[in-house]
């Protein structure tokens, strides 16, 4: 996957899905102690995400295809003396990394891709798991007023991690995912998915 249109998102000032800091969702699931290390931010833009799971001592890599993105993650990590890191990666060649995960954090990457797209995604999320890895996905909904940009149903959710993919969804609920033209949030779902 080509980072080029996604670097020019973060040329010009912050992407629309650049809010500044954690998402709201990312906040309250740290709290309740859902990261478990080492942790994999799957499209970790500027790294608010990654770094507020690190800075609670908790092993962070994040990955993109931006450049731009990764190098303000990699600025905001010094600055604040974070130990997070950040590397470009293509999503459908995660392997590539050389190494597993036992939490993924997905805010705001699966709802990029097509359909036919999905699949080569959780492949790849899959080679970089085990057994019992636990992957947060929030995206976009298709339900409700004011959905953001390719919103994802629930069937499709249930679809791209169903049977045979190595992984099983486990909860599913609405929720909201902030941007800076959606202050108050779009609608989105929040999935718990298992690797099995």
């Amino acid at each position: 996957m080509t980072g080029l249109p996604w670097d020019a998102s973060y040329r010009n000032g912050p992407a629309p899905w650049d809010i500044g800091r954690p998402q709201p969702v990312v906040v309250r699931l740290a709290a309740e102690g859902a990261f478990v290390g080492p942790v994999l931010d799957a499209g970790c833009g500027t790294g608010e995400n990654a770094l507020h799971i690190a800075a609670l001592g908790v092993p962070v890599l994040g990955f993109d295809v931006a450049e731009t993105a990764l190098s303000a993650a990699r600025e905001k990590a010094a600055e604040r003396g974070i130990a997070a890191e950040f590397v470009a990666a293509d999503a459908f060649a995660l392997d590539g990394l050389g190494r597993t995960f036992a939490t993924v954090l997905d805010c705001g990457l699966f709802h990029t891709f097509r359909g036919d797209e999905r699949a080569r995604y959780v492949a790849a999320l899959t080679s970089v798991t085990e057994r019992d890895a636990t992957l947060h996905l929030l995206c976009f909904s298709d339900e409700g007023p004011d959905t953001g940009p390719h919103p994802v149903s629930r069937r499709e959710l249930e679809a791209a991690f169903g049977p045979g993919t190595g992984w099983a969804v486990a909860a599913i609920e609405p929720d909201r995912v902030e941007t800076r033209f959606q202050p108050s949030g779009a609608p989105a779902w929040l999935a718990m998915i298992k690797r099995i």
